[in-house]
């Protein structure tokens, strides 16, 4: 008798006997999950699709000894009103074991626009800090040696004149662009996907994106060019192998972009690093880490022919899902985000942002965010779960579900290069349909109750909770104008011209925009004063509806 087969047919004739509760058994994004995993669910051998940390295909996690030799970099986004409130979040997170930044900035400085637009009013300072000029990048770093800590700034259109600011500022403390560690997330696809932040149709925002690259490349070796963001296509509502897909999708634009600028691949690759979502469901996005290291490692290595291993390995930062959030009884969104920050942990990201409790209802306090930060210091000391590398790995259901979550991004891989590649796509609307699809699905879930969400459909509150919020003082609008104003007053306005000129000369041709950017930076040119010059000569874009 076959005592294997024979003991799975008495554990499925005991659990037949036993009825399910009734609920809906697969993950958030409707991948069915078995009541059982076997070694039958697993796919291939050993060395083909796991092998060893550090090597290739790096699914068990980008270091050799991954957390066992350095933690993940706790790196917290923060921004609000000005720069010099900004400057003192960032000095009390520091204080309190931050040991990296991370700018948010307003909807004014994310849409390339001056706080003194009138596209700009009631928006300067209320998400994020408002950067006008080289004067603010100078007061939001005061007192912050910017070779000493590394930064990510969340800026993506008008990324190229930002760069230029922060290696201004920083050659202004005597630190040159050299010594400089950090990220820009300069994902503009992404944008057209999700977030819906640009300035110029996708093609010229391309040519921007590669000559900010070029720059990096030649004179910025410790800093990152571009954050490969995964975050807010997940945070719209996509699955998560449309998330993993339609991200790595844009990676492979990006060295394609690369590449047409003759730059050989080993040369900028090893400076990509990606950002993801941490969603709730806890073994699905820990299967999706794994299955995006898998991918990345083998499509660089055998599309893109790349050698260089710092090329292959996936390293990235996650944030928790905002989305999970609720403003109904907030603070059991500590519980959420420690859930999806020890996935994000499991799964071996390089970097984490914890998001804070309040966040459903406004930017959050300094308590939030100390709760927040200490979160993951509770995870990274007191759980464990650092003794051991990829302590998952080797689980048939994680590893099944791996398998299933690698399969659909490829499915999605060939559609994309069916309809002639990612920048294709986006202009026929095909991941924001998706996307909608897909979210759409989830909330009719959420309202037929067949999915759960505590405290919105399911154990829904019967009172209140009191909650202090942090609140952005109207006046930082005022003051923020003010200083813009003379700031223009003082400068050499000629000399902005001239470098403004010289700018959409530059765009015209085929020189290389970073360059006449820095110079009109230096001039004291504002963020809004080059976003126009530069769409002057691009155009602006009005993406096609998805119905």
């Amino acid at each position: 008798m076959d005592t294997k087969k024979g003991a799975r047919e008495r554990w499925e004739e005991a659990y037949s006997k036993n009825p399910e509760r009734d609920a809906e058994f697969s993950t958030m994004s409707g991948i069915p999950v078995k009541a059982l995993y076997t070694p039958e669910d697993v796919e291939s051998s050993y060395d083909e699709k796991l092998g060893y940390p550090g090597e290739y295909p790096y699914t068990r996690g980008v270091y050799p000894n991954m957390y066992r030799g350095r933690l993940w970099t706790i790196r917290q986004f923060a921004g609000f009103g000005d720069a010099e409130e900004t400057n003192r979040r960032f000095r009390y997170l520091i204080d309190h074991g931050q040991n990296g930044l991370s700018v948010a900035f307003d909807m004014p400085t994310l849409m390339g626009l001056d706080s003194d637009s009138p596209l700009s009013l009631g928006e300067v300072g209320t998400e994020g800090v408002a950067i006008d000029s080289l004067e603010d990048m100078e007061r939001l770093f005061e007192g912050i040696r910017m070779d000493e800590i590394t930064t990510s700034m969340t800026i993506n259109a008008p990324a190229m004149t930002l760069l230029a600011m922060y290696v201004v500022a920083a050659e202004k403390q005597g630190v040159p662009p050299e010594a400089l560690g950090g990220t820009n997330q300069n994902d503009i696809l992404k944008e057209y996907i999700a977030q819906k932040e640009w300035l110029f149709p996708p093609e010229p925002s391309m040519r921007v994106f590669k000559d900010m690259l070029v720059y990096s490349t030649e004179h910025m070796p410790k800093w990152n060019t571009v954050s490969i963001s995964g975050y807010h296509i997940r945070e719209a509502g996509s699955t998560a192998a449309q998330e993993l897909a339609f991200t790595l999708a844009d990676g492979f634009a990006y060295v394609e972009a690369g590449v047409q600028a003759g730059l050989d691949v080993d040369d900028f690759a090893p400076r990509f690093s990606f950002f993801f979502n941490s969603h709730i469901d806890f073994f699905e996005e820990i299967a999706k880490f794994r299955a995006a290291r898998r991918i990345w490692a083998t499509v660089m290595k055998e599309r893109y022919g790349a050698k260089d291993e710092r090329s292959l390995r996936m390293r990235f930062h996650t944030q928790t899902a905002g989305v999970s959030l609720t403003a109904q009884e907030p603070y059991n969104n500590v519980a959420r985000t420690a859930f999806e920050a020890l996935a994000a942990i499991l799964g071996g990201t390089q970097s984490l942002h914890t998001n804070s409790l309040d966040e459903a209802l406004a930017l959050p306090t300094e308590e939030a965010v100390r709760i927040a930060v200490r979160t993951q210091q509770i995870a990274a000391l007191e759980t464990g779960v650092t003794n051991t590398i990829d302590p998952l790995g080797g689980s048939y259901f994680v590893e099944a579900l791996t398998d299933e979550i690698e399969r659909q991004a490829y499915d999605y891989f060939r559609q994309i290069d069916e309809m002639g590649g990612m920048i294709k796509a986006i202009e026929v609307g095909f991941p924001m349909r998706e996307i909608a699809e897909a979210s759409a699905r989830y909330q009719r879930e959420l309202e037929e109750k067949r999915r759960y969400m505590v405290n919105v459909n399911v154990y829904e509150p019967q009172d209140e909770q009191e909650m202090e919020i942090h609140r952005i003082d109207p006046e930082i609008s005022r003051r923020q104008v003010e200083r813009l104003e003379r700031l223009k007053d003082k400068r050499d306005n000629a000399l902005v011209e001239k470098r403004l000129e010289e700018l959409k000369e530059a765009a015209r041709g085929e020189g290389n925009t970073m360059y006449p950017i820095l110079e009109a930076v230096r001039a004291y040119a504002t963020v809004g004063e080059i976003s126009f010059a530069l769409q002057e000569v691009f155009g602006s874009y009005r993406e096609t509806p998805v119905i």
